[in-house]
């Protein structure tokens, strides 16, 4: 009971990891600001970049992908430490590199629900891309290299945040199905791209009727960033 007990704490801490307000904070102790109440109302790195600027947007940008890496760290850590901690140690059916495995996913799609849905901010949130890209990052470098690769093609070519946003969501999906990777981690970049997607169904209206901001470009209020 310890061993489950423990594997769903380590869980909710990822979830607060996720959930650590990044962009809203930067608003709050550099401009005094809801963020959420200016430029597209999202506490992501992208409504950041419009609303504080750059430096801003680096700093949080970094965060929002560190705290998703550290989650995925952490529960690798915690999953491979439950497995043989005697007060701990799981029934004789549990296949260790298995549950480390699907600890990672759970943990993953737990950091990206709490960027988009924050206990501390009412569950509103961002697009959880960035903190996917940490999610990635530390799960499989090789998938993250070769989306991060498409984001900043896409984003150089067109300079729309959203597009670039889902290509590379879509391109690490592709990656991960055609590397060598275990079936959760492929679950896990299956789900979050989906969850990423929608969170973007705004954006998709918008690039319809080709109304879409591109970088440089004062967003209107009510539209929806990362």
């Amino acid at each position: 009971m310890l061993f489950w007990l423990m594997s769903a704490l380590g869980l909710g801490i990822a979830y607060l990891l996720g959930s650590t307000p990044t962009g809203f904070l930067a608003g709050k102790f550099l401009k005094g600001i809801d963020i959420r109440e200016h430029g597209s109302n999202s506490t992501g790195a992208t409504n950041v970049l419009r609303t504080l600027g750059l430096r801003p947007f680096a700093a949080v940008l970094a965060i929002d992908a560190l705290k998703g890496a550290a989650a995925i760290v952490f529960i690798r850590w915690l999953s491979q430490a439950l497995l043989v901690w005697p007060a701990t140690k799981p029934a004789a059916w549990v296949e260790p590199s298995s549950f480390v495995a699907w600890a990672v996913c759970l943990a993953g799609l737990a950091v990206l629900l709490g960027h988009a849905r924050s206990i501390w901010l009412n569950f509103t949130g961002g697009k959880s891309v960035a903190a996917g890209v940490g999610v990635l990052a530390a799960m499989s470098w090789t998938v993250a290299l070769g989306a991060l690769t498409v984001f900043g093609v896409t984003l150089a070519l067109f300079r729309i945040m959203s597009v670039s946003s889902m290509l590379a969501a879509l391109t690490a999906v592709a990656l991960v199905c055609g590397l060598d990777e275990p079936l959760p981690y492929r679950v896990l970049v299956i789900a979050g791209a989906a969850f990423v997607i929608v969170r973007h169904r705004a954006n998709i209206k918008r690039l319809l009727a080709g109304t879409e901001p591109r970088l440089g470009r004062t967003s209107q209020p009510g539209v929806s960033g990362r």
